[in-house]
């Protein structure tokens, strides 16, 4: 199903080499401790929201773009959510190759160190039993956003490259 509900085009899941490194996956947290009465779905919307924040920055790589067929462009045209992605097309796994190198580095600092998961509880979670009682929309998706591109902006100044005194460059 669509964030919104619709029933995703093109269902059938990719096969995703399980060799990859990955950074995140649903099962790790509907497979623990996961609240009673919730869809597995649910244990990727954080996921998902970084997912199609990353397609919609052009942070991926063209292994997502490959992977994800025209579920790409629904996502980029907000026919579908990144968790629909996710669960579509990435067997529910977030790995290193779905990125560019600019959106690895930066996923490594920032969602690896829980930068991510405390911004994303701050800004939608605050007030739900859990995080991922989070609603999977497009709404929730535009309340993130901002914060996540203040973040790379953050990042990307504290490491683009020094400047040469000699040359200017």
């Amino acid at each position: 199903m669509g964030g919104d509900g619709r029933q995703v085009r093109g269902v059938a899941s990719a096969k995703v080499d399980c060799s990859m490194a990955n950074i995140d996956r649903a099962d790790w947290h509907y497979g623990g401790n996961y609240p009673a009465g919730l869809p597995p779905e649910n244990a990727g919307t954080h996921i998902g929201m970084y997912l199609a924040w990353i397609v919609h920055r052009n942070l991926g790589s063209k292994e997502l773009a490959q992977l994800s067929g025209d579920t790409y462009s629904w996502v980029l045209s907000r026919e579908v959510t990144g968790r629909d992605l996710l669960f579509t097309k990435l067997d529910e796994k977030f790995f290193y190759q779905l990125l560019s190198p600019e959106g690895e580095a930066f996923t490594r600092s920032y969602y690896e160190s829980n930068g991510y998961a405390n911004d994303y509880d701050r800004v939608l979670g605050a007030d739900l039993p859990s995080l991922y009682h989070v609603k999977d929309t497009w709404e929730n998706f535009d309340k993130l956003a901002p914060v996540l591109d203040e973040r790379l902006a953050a990042w990307r100044a504290l490491n683009k490259a020094p400047i040469d005194p000699l040359s200017g460059e």
